[in-house]
């Protein structure tokens, strides 16, 4: 490896962004740490690259050696001219960790000496702190993000792979995308699962698109939240689907092979990262979000936080949109129009990672009423995509599990 790091410095540009305290004579050993020395004295004085042969004239022509270390040498050379150099981002990273091994192996002997007691102040710390603070952290290259108009114009029109399937919604936010983060938030039996098995399973809905979707639930059980999807591919009923199975079958079938479930009560976050890099979802979604989180703090906000965090990363390393189901809190009950400060256990903590948000409110219950009405309200309170905020109006059909507009 040495060698090859040698065959690497070779060159100017290379060479000169490595130079000095970041290749210490240390980092290679006592016969190459020689050719070394006529390495920096080679790029001091010609500024120019170097090939093998004039590193190896160089090297005999400035150095006093016996016979025997004549051959050692030649050997040494020869296996230089076989070396290919590195990659500069390999070559600097290997370089890096063999500095910091460097630097760690000073700083042990200077404890030594303190253990010992042959030191009795703290210069040869400050030496060191003073020599190598400013190249310890390894040179970062980086790839800058790609901002001409074709790629951003490319990138916009993107923004809404999987479209949404209800008109009043499609018309103001259109759809999502891989890396998005959707959060949904209702109080209970508003219509929460509904509204994800509506958007995914019915006419036009993301499954009917062609999205792969995974439903993780560790609320209801799985075949209840399965049956609001057969009830929403099909348009029927479970008791309908009971009476003319043939024809729920047929429904059904253009989507079944496009949506699984799986009950996930007990499971965290690194189980659900696991899961999606083993089957790569377009769409996934949470219900519920909020017991994914593994509770590392007495404060539900914090760690309510790292789990939104979590999903955010999931989403856009392994590109899925993810639904994350949410309760809203009691502040909630009984209103039409609500906001980001109405959710559960965070107020702002997974509202900070969303790029979207929707809300579902129903009316409140009149007086004298027997049965609660269909129509819902989504109200859009946070809106990166598409950087419209407002309140949709649209229908909930409880038995089909489909919402219209």
């Amino acid at each position: 490896m040495e060698l090859a790091l040698i065959r690497t410095l070779m060159d100017k540009e290379f060479y000169d962004n490595n130079k000095g305290i970041r290749t210490p004579d240390e980092l290679f050993t006592k016969d190459v740490r020689i050719i070394k020395r006529t390495l920096d004295y080679a790029m001091q004085t010609y500024e120019q690259d170097l090939s093998p042969a004039e590193l190896e004239s160089l090297f005999f022509t400035r150095n006093t050696l016996t016979t025997a270390n004549k051959e050692a040498y030649k050997d040494l050379f020869r296996k230089i001219y076989k070396e290919k150099p590195m990659s500069d981002s390999i070559a600097q990273e290997v370089l890096g960790k063999l500095f910091q091994q460097v630097v760690g192996e000073k700083i042990a002997n200077i404890g030594f000496k303190y253990v010992n007691g042959l030191e009795s102040t703290l210069e040869p710390i400050r030496k060191l702190i003073s020599d190598y603070q400013d190249d310890f952290m390894p040179n970062l290259k980086v790839d800058w993000g790609d901002i001409t108009i074709d790629t951003l114009l490319q990138k916009s029109d993107i923004q809404a792979k999987w479209q949404f399937n209800i008109p009043t919604l499609k018309r103001k936010v259109e759809g999502v995308s891989g890396g998005h983060l959707v959060l949904i938030g209702a109080r209970p039996n508003t219509g929460k699962t509904s509204f994800h098995a509506s958007i995914i399973a019915s006419e036009g809905g993301f499954a009917r698109q062609g999205a792969k979707c995974i439903v993780l639930c560790n609320e209801e059980s799985y075949d209840r939240v399965g049956a609001r999807y057969l009830s929403a591919a099909s348009n029927m009923s479970m008791e309908e689907v009971k009476g003319n199975y043939a024809l729920a079958a047929s429904r059904y079938k253009p989507v079944y092979d496009n949506i699984k479930i799986k009950d996930s009560t007990g499971k965290d976050m690194n189980w659900v990262e696991a899961l999606v890099k083993a089957y790569r979802p377009d769409i996934l979604v949470l219900d519920m979000g909020d017991k994914f989180a593994s509770k590392g703090s007495s404060e539900s906000h914090v760690y309510l936080k790292e789990a939104a965090i979590h999903a955010r990363n999931i989403a856009k390393q392994y590109d899925c949109a993810i639904l994350w189901m949410s309760q809203l809190s009691a502040d909630a009950e009984g209103k039409v129009i609500l906001n980001q400060s109405m959710m559960e256990g965070s107020r702002t903590g997974k509202a900070a990672e969303a790029d979207l948000m929707v809300l579902i409110a129903k009316n409140p219950p009149i007086e004298g009423q027997d049965e609660e009405g269909p129509q819902r309200h989504l109200n859009v309170v946070k809106n990166k995509l598409t950087g419209w905020h407002g309140s949709i109006t649209c229908n909930l059909d409880y038995k089909t599990a489909r919402y219209t507009a």
